[in-house]
């Protein structure tokens, strides 16, 4: 038996200092790599818009016009959606606001997630309690979708109106929705297994099960920030600028992250040639 390992290590020594073997297996590794970034790269190209997405009257459209526009405009609730270029950091993006009435918001969304590299949901910090349940079904709507769960689409949660004394902080906020989602998390199971119980255990599960709800339990990232748009005075600014930075930092999350891990991809790769090569 030993003879015969001897043997194998023999024959396959003078493979792996072939130059040509090398050389063919770089090719390889190279070519895969590319198609890889091939297809990487036009998946990233086609998700080109910001959604953004709320009930009605939470600010969107003002926020959408302040981006679009740096200006005030008085605005109404939109029956439609609104689009405009943005350009950020020498690159030119879509900004897309969908209407947050209860009837029209899952249309939209159906039309413009597949597009979307990142949503910033706007939620009004003065009603937020009055308006919980509704916000926290349309987050788990939005976090639950295939797509935006397969694309790992950045959220961020904007609290605006944060000018009004009533308005609630972001901290605050983020701990209602994530009790608020757990509820909804465990009514919409409930309401599942009610209709085919054998549904239960397979269906997409939002979170960690056996655990409370957290937005750190999920893959896609999500962030809190604290704005306000809703100022009547043009020469004064709006606070809106840690939408800005999301907008200019967060979305090439995915791109850096590939970008920088492809030298340890292939760094694995032609490691393996040496390592891990094995013959039957």
């Amino acid at each position: 038996m030993e003879s015969e390992v001897v043997k194998e290590k023999i024959h396959t020594e003078p493979i792996l200092n072939d130059p040509r073997y090398i050389t063919l297996l770089s090719l390889i590794v190279l070519a895969v790599t590319l198609i890889f970034w091939w297809i990487f790269s036009r998946r990233y190209t086609l998700r080109n818009s910001v959604l953004l997405m709320g009930l009605s009257d939470s600010g969107k459209t003002l926020l959408f016009v302040r981006l679009a526009y740096s200006q005030y405009r008085q605005t109404f609730t939109s029956m439609k959606e609104n689009i405009e270029e943005y350009i950020t950091s020498n690159k030119t993006l879509k900004i897309v606001d969908l209407p947050g009435q209860e009837r029209l918001r899952n249309k939209f969304f159906e039309q413009h997630k597949s597009s979307a590299k990142g949503i910033v949901f706007v939620i009004d910090s003065i009603n937020i309690q009055k308006e919980i349940r509704d916000v926290a079904e349309y987050l788990y709507t939005i976090l639950c979708d295939p797509i935006i769960q397969g694309n790992t689409t950045p959220l961020l949660i904007l609290c605006n109106k944060q000018d009004q004394p009533l308005a609630k902080g972001s901290q605050v906020i983020k701990g209602l929705l994530e009790k608020e989602i757990n509820l909804v998390r465990v009514t919409k199971s409930n309401q599942l297994q009610s209709v085919d119980p054998s549904e239960g255990n397979t269906g997409s599960f939002l979170g960690k099960e056996g655990k409370d709800f957290e937005f750190s339990h999920i893959r896609n990232k999500v962030e809190f920030a604290e704005c306000s748009a809703n100022t009547n005075d043009d020469e004064k600014s709006a606070d809106i600028k840690p939408l800005q930075e999301w907008i200019s930092e967060a979305l090439d999350w995915n791109y850096h992250y590939y970008f920088f891990a492809l030298p340890t991809i292939l760094s694995i790769f032609t490691h393996s040639r040496y390592t891990n090569v094995s013959f039957c």
